[in-house]
């Protein structure tokens, strides 16, 4: 080898730490918007079949825009804010904040770019969804501070994630909508009945650190008892729903699929067996939000709606 080669290039650019966007992006685990996205598009298609029955492509652009940003801040925030409770619990003990892997300076800037992209989104929508968004942000922010002065987290969760179907009805109509609040209230119990769900595996680790949950206060049977009524509740909602909205047959098949879907996860999920918990919280759960939505999109389209 030659003198020449061995000697490292001074004057070339040095590279960019390799990683940094994608580990953000485990960071914020941006696949799970698989979760609240669908409920977001079923209530902004269901508003336009409502207003003249086209697809607007721009405003559902808008509004994905707004969703995948939000929740990527909420994401973000709830990491920061909790990177200490994190590092005390092996389960999360390696998480990209508690490893280093991504700074909390990093972290912030991603989490404030992520909502400059939501208000941005808001602004071009209309002018109802620009004055209600900063109220979006309030509980994504509560959130994550919700373990350490109550026992009902999950209720606070479930609060954050109704806001997504109601604020995508309120893109495409630039007004208030009850039956957008029904579809948001079966989204927010849902999901606060899967975290309770979830939360399940971190008792031992929330009891010695004084992280407040269903599970960590009543024991884990009384959280999974409180996550069927959850979705017992859910599926109430989404009847609702339905019958206020005038839905159609492919709906309600499809609401007969999420029913089995819940079935199905609360027999895999036991007190003394939670083998099968992450099946039951990301599989079956991603399964509920796409099934309905392609039932749905089915249904609205047999009863008019145009591309």
């Amino acid at each position: 080898m030659s003198a020449d080669s061995a000697t490292p290039d001074l004057f070339a650019p040095e590279p960019a730490p390799p990683g940094k966007i994608k580990a953000f992006l485990r960071l914020v685990m941006i696949e799970h918007s698989v979760f609240a996205l669908p409920f977001a598009y079923i209530a902004s298609l269901t508003a336009m079949h409502g207003s003249d029955k086209s697809v607007h492509w721009v405003e559902l652009l808008l509004v994905t825009v707004a969703m995948v940003g939000l929740r990527t801040f909420a994401m973000a925030a709830n990491r920061i804010i909790d990177r200490e409770i994190d590092a005390r619990n092996p389960r999360t003990a390696g998480r990209e904040l508690v490893t280093g892997a991504v700074s909390v300076r990093s972290a912030w800037t991603g989490a404030l770019i992520a909502v400059v992209f939501f208000l941005g989104a808001a602004a071009l929508l209309n002018p109802l969804c620009l004055a209600l968004a900063p109220v979006a942000v309030i509980p994504m922010v509560v959130y994550p501070y919700g373990k350490r002065f109550t026992n009902f987290p999950h209720a606070i969760l479930g609060l954050a994630q109704a806001i997504g179907p109601i604020g995508a009805w309120i893109a495409v109509t630039g007004s208030w909508s009850w039956d957008a609040v029904i579809l948001g209230g079966a989204v927010g119990v849902w999901i606060g009945g899967f975290d309770l769900i979830f939360a399940c595996q971190d008792v031992q680790a929330d009891r010695a650190h004084g992280v407040k949950s269903v599970p960590a206060r009543f024991g884990i049977p009384a959280a999974l008892h409180g996550a069927r009524a959850c979705h017992a509740v859910t599926t109430a909602l989404l009847v609702w729903y339905a019958l206020a909205t005038h839905a159609g047959v492919f709906f309600w098949i499809g609401l007969v699929i999420v029913v089995a879907a819940f079935l199905y996860e609360h027999t895999i999920v036991r007190p003394h067996d939670l083998s099968r918990l992450n099946r039951a919280f990301f599989q079956v759960n991603g399964f509920i939000g796409i099934a309905l939505f392609v039932c749905a999109l089915l249904d609205l389209f047999v009863r008019g709606l145009t591309v």
